[in-house]
This record gives structure tokens, sequence and C-alpha cells, in this order.
């Protein structure tokens, strides 16, 4: 029987998204000294998107086309059994070399640092970068591993019975961020 969940509250609209991904991006110019060695992984499926809205606002502002690849972690997954008898897996797309970057990792929300921890495992799988950062919209705490986000939109704590969801116009066709709760 599948979980019953409820909408607890909105969280981000889409103005708030955009503002926050523009501080996002500017943050990403000014700690990687303009941005020049930097490129963006996206996190397959909402950390794409993501890495390209950035991307386009780095662009906009400083004249810098970084590089994007996408990452799709699930061969990585540690609960890889947990998730499916035969998981859908889809392509990982970093056609540049990634030796000598800074690669700055995007995805939607930071929960237990897992995903995280399976992506980097895939990065070193297509070389030796200088650095790995961490952008993510969302920090809802509640990590497992050590890891921690470089650039982070916003922090909300969280209980362990709600969910984080965001909905970006490009995946879901809608465009804001929910705080869902688990109806016992």
């Amino acid at each position: 029987m599948p979980m019953q969940t409820r909408e607890k509250n909105q969280l981000m609209t889409y103005e708030e998204i955009e503002r926050t991904l523009q501080r996002l991006a500017h943050e990403i110019v000014e700690k990687t000294n303009g941005a020049g060695k930097v490129a963006l992984i996206g996190i397959r499926r909402r950390g794409v998107p993501l890495a390209r809205r950035i991307a386009r606002m780095i662009e906009a502002s400083s004249g810098v086309k970084l590089p994007i690849g996408i990452l799709d972690i699930t061969l990585y997954r540690d609960d890889l059994s947990l998730v499916a008898d035969h998981p859908i897996v889809q392509s990982t797309d970093i056609n540049f070399p990634v030796d000598d970057k800074i690669l700055i990792l995007v995805d939607d929300v930071l929960y237990t640092g897992r995903t995280v921890r399976a992506a980097l495992n895939g990065l070193f799988d297509h070389g030796r970068p200088r650095a790995i950062q961490l952008c993510v919209l969302i920090d809802r705490g509640h990590r497992e591993l050590p890891i921690e986000a470089t650039y982070a939109g916003r922090k909300v704590q969280t209980t362990d019975l709600e969910i984080i969801e965001v909905r970006l116009s490009e995946i879901d066709h809608e465009e804001r961020v929910m705080l869902i709760e688990r109806v016992p």
C-alpha cells in the first residue's frame, strides 16, 4: 500500500526559486574566482534542470559558458537492492575532461548525504577533478554521512515524517517547493 501524504505548506514559489538560483550563481562565480575552471554536474533528475539554469545565469552575468554534465547515480547507490529488482539506469553524459576542473554537483535536496556519496563515486570514474563542491536548492538536515553543501539555497529543518518536494517546470510542469507530511 502506498504511503499517504498531504501537502503541509509551500516553501518556495517560482520567483523565490529563481531569486535563490541567481544568488547561488553569483556565489559560485565569487567563490571560484570567476568560474573559469568550473563545470556543473546535474544529478538526475532535478539536479539537471537546476544545473542548466545556474549555467545560463552565470553566462548572462559574467560571460563564462560552463560545461554541463549529467550524472545518473543509480548503479552507485548503496541501497540499490532495496530500490527495485530491475532499476532503470539512465544515461550519464559528461562529455568533457574532468581532470583539474572544479566540479560542482547540483541537486535539488540534500538529505542524508547518500545521493552525494554515490555521485562522488560516479564522478571519480570519469577522472580526477581539482575539487568537487556541492550546490543544492534545499538543505533539509538529517545527515547520515559527513557531507555538507558548499552552496545551499535554503536550509529547512524537517522531521522524519516530512518530505521536501521540489517541482520544476522542466519535469513536473509546475514550479514550487513543497513541504509534504507523511500521514500515518
